[in-house]
C-alpha cells in the first residue's frame, strides 16, 4: 500500500476517532497496528506520530494525507521551523500575545516526534487564530450570530509544506479585508517601523530640544534601528537633529509631527501600545478580532455593509464605496438588538405588507388589544388560514402570549411600518432592511430605535443601486412597480452578500480610523474575553 494510501487510512480512522476523544483515537491506532498482513505496516515513528496527533482532527488529517511523514525534522525543514518562529514573533502585530504559542519551548534542532508535534501544533494554532480569531463569537455574546470562518487547516498545512516561502503562508493567513492592515497601522504604526527585539525600551517622558537625560540614549538607539538616525556627540542631549528624527518618525507613524517625544510617541516606538489601554486602542484590537472571525471572505466583489454602531449602510463594488445612507438599528433592549451575521440578499420587495413578528404581536400588541380591541387599528388580525378576522368576534382576554392563535398584518401603503420597500435576505432571525415612515429619526446622531431590523434613510436610492446590475433603467423599473400598488418581489440577479457587522473602530474613505459608540456593550464583553486570553499583557510587537 502506498504511503498516501496508508496515511489516508489513518486520516479516516483518526478523524472519526477524534469525535469520541483522544483515548478512543489511541485505541483505534492500536487496533490498526494489530491488523494482520503486510498491507498495513508502520514504523514505530509513524505510530508515535499518529498517536501524538490523534486528538487534533486537523493534524490527523494533514499527517494522514502526508503518509505520516514529519515535516519539521531534518536540515531540509529549517525554513519551515523558522517560519513558525517568525510567525509567532509577529503575532503581537495582530493584537495576539506571543506567549500564547510558547516559542521558547520549540527546540532549535528537533529530533523526536514530540518535537515534530510541538512545531505542528503551533503552526495549526497560528492558522486557526489568524484565520478565525482566538474567541468563539457566540460564546461572547448571544446576539453575535456569526460563526468564525476558520481555514481548512490540513489543506493550508499542505500548501505550507510544499511552499518555497513557508513564512509567507503563515504571515498571510489573516483577514483579506484591506481595513485589517489599516487597523494594524493605526495601532502599531507601519510594519517597517517595528523596532528589532533586544533593544532596551525608552523610558516614557516628554523630551524637547535642549533637555538632557539618560532616557535620550535608548530613544536614539530605537530610532536609529529603524532608519531615523540622529548622530550626536552627546547621546544624552535631545538636540535639534534628534527632534527632526522624531518628527520624521511621527509622520511615518501617523502621529502629529511636532518633534516632541512625548508618552504616545515613546510608547508607540517601544511597541508597548497595550500598556494602559485607552478606548481607541481597545476598539481597534476588538475590530481586528472581529475581522478575523470573517476569515478570508472575498471582499473584491459587490456587497452590502451595515455597520451597526455607525448607523450607516453602504454598498461596495470591487473595494470602492458606491452608495451610503443613514440607518436606524435595534434598540438596546434584550429583545430588539440587531444581531450580527452575514447572508445573501435575494429580493427587493416593493409595496410590502408587514407581517408582524409574533414576538412583537404577543409582547406589544396583545396587551393593547386586551385593553381595547380597536387598538392598532391599521393592523389586520389574521387566522392560520390567512383570513382577516373581525375583532368583534375575538375575546382577546382569554389568550396569553403562549396560546394566542392569530397573527397580525398591515396592508401595503406609504404609512406601513415598512414603508414602500424592503430588502430581503432570508434568515432565521427575520431581520431585513426596509423603508420607514418615521423619517425624523435619521436626523438623530444616535439611531437605535427599531425592533431589530435595519431602517434605511434613502430606500429608493438603495433599491435603484441594487437593481442597477440587472436593468438599464433601475429607477423606471422601481417606479413602475411602486405605482402598481401591489406587493411585488423583484429578484436580485445575482444575489449579493450582506454583512451586518459591529465595528466601533473602522477606517473612513480617507483611511483614518474613526470611533463609534458601543451601543450594545458588545465590544466591552469581547475586550474582557480577549484579556482573558492574554491580549493587552505581552502584546508589544517586535
Amino acid at each position: 500500500m502506498s504511503a498516501w494510501r496508508v496515511g489516508s487510512v489513518f486520516a479516516i480512522m483518526l478523524g472519526a476517532a477524534v469525535l469520541s476523544g483522544p483515548a478512543i483515537a489511541q485505541e483505534r491506532v492500536a487496533a490498526l497496528m494489530s491488523v494482520p498482513g503486510p498491507k498495513l505496516q508502520f514504523s514505530s515513528a509513524q505510530m508515535d506520530l499518529a498517536q501524538a496527533v490523534s486528538g487534533d482532527s486537523d493534524l490527523a488529517a494533514f499527517y494522514g494525507g502526508n503518509g505520516l511523514a514529519p515535516v519539521f525534522i531534518g536540515s531540509d525543514a529549517e525554513a519551515r521551523r523558522q517560519a513558525v518562529r517568525l510567525a509567532i514573533e509577529a503575532m503581537p502585530r495582530h493584537g495576539i500575545p506571543a506567549s500564547r504559542y510558547d516559542a521558547a519551548a520549540l527546540p532549535d534542532h528537533p529530533r523526536s516526534i514530540r518535537d515534530e508535534v510541538a512545531y505542528a501544533t503551533r503552526a495549526a494554532r497560528l492558522l486557526r487564530d489568524l484565520g478565525g480569531g482566538i474567541l468563539s463569537p457566540a460564546a461572547v455574546d448571544a446576539d453575535i450570530k456569526r460563526t468564525a470562518k476558520r481555514p481548512a487547516i490540513a489543506a493550508t498545512l499542505r500548501v505550507f509544506q510544499a511552499s518555497s516561502d513557508p513564512t509567507a503562508v503563515l504571515m498571510n493567513a489573516g483577514p483579506s479585508h484591506p481595513a485589517y492592515k489599516t487597523l494594524q497601522n493605526a495601532l502599531y504604526g507601519p510594519e517597517q517601523l517595528a523596532v528589532p527585539q533586544g533593544l532596551p525600551p525608552a523610558p516614557e517622558a516628554v523630551w524637547r530640544v535642549g533637555q538632557t537625560g539618560a532616557g535620550v540614549a535608548p530613544l536614539r538607539d530605537r530610532l536609529a534601528a529603524i532608519g531615523f538616525d540622529a548622530p550626536a556627540t552627546d547621546p544624552t542631549l535631545y538636540d535639534a537633529a534628534l527632534s527632526e528624527a522624531v518628527a520624521a518618525y511621527q509622520r511615518a507613524a501617523g502621529l502629529r509631527d511636532d518633534g516632541i517625544a512625548g508618552p504616545q510617541t515613546i510608547r508607540l516606538l517601544n511597541g508597548d501600545v497595550t500598556a494602559g489601554q485607552n478606548a481607541r486602542q481597545r476598539a481597534i484590537l476588538v475590530a481586528m478580532e472581529r475581522l478575523r472571525w470573517m476569515g478570508q471572505d472575498n471582499f473584491d466583489g459587490r456587497y452590502i455593509w451595515v455597520n451597526i454602531p455607525q448607523y450607516e449602510t453602504a454598498v461596495f463594488q470591487d473595494g470602492q464605496e458606491v452608495f451610503r445612507t443613514r440607518s436606524v438599528v435595534g434598540k438596546n433592549d434584550e429583545h430588539m438588538r440587531t444581531p450580527e451575521f452575514s447572508d445573501m440578499m435575494s429580493n427587493v420587495v416593493v409595496n410590502p405588507a408587514w407581517n408582524v413578528p409574533r414576538s412583537i404581536t404577543t409582547r406589544e400588541y396583545l396587551p393593547k388589544l386586551q385593553a381595547n380591541r380597536n387598538a392598532v387599528s391599521q393592523l389586520d388580525v389574521v387566522d392560520r388560514r390567512g383570513n382577516v378576522v373581525s375583532r368583534d368576534s375575538i375575546d382577546f382576554n382569554q389568550y396569553t402570549a403562549s396560546n394566542f392563535p392569530y397573527r397580525m398584518r398591515e396592508k401595503p401603503n406609504e404609512d406601513n411600518a415598512l414603508g414602500i420597500v424592503k430588502f430581503i435576505f432570508p434568515n432565521q432571525w427575520n431581520i431585513y432592511l426596509h423603508d420607514t415612515p418615521s423619517k425624523h429619526l435619521f436626523g438623530n446622531s444616535t439611531r437605535a430605535y427599531s425592533h431589530g431590523c435595519v431602517r434605511i434613510g434613502d430606500p429608493r436610492d438603495l433599491a435603484r443601486e441594487l437593481l442597477s446590475q440587472q436593468t438599464d433603467d433601475p429607477a423606471g423599473l422601481f417606479q413602475r412597480t411602486l405605482d402598481s400598488g401591489r406587493e411585488t418581489w423583484l429578484t436580485l440577479r445575482p444575489a449579493l452578500p450582506v454583512h451586518l457587522v459591529y465595528f466601533t473602530a473602522w477606517p473612513d474613505q480617507s483611511g483614518n480610523v474613526r470611533l463609534y459608540g458601543d451601543v450594545y456593550g458588545r465590544d466591552g464583553r469581547i475586550w474582557q474575553a480577549l484579556q482573558a486570553q492574554g491580549v493587552g499583557q505581552d502584546n508589544a510587537p517586535s
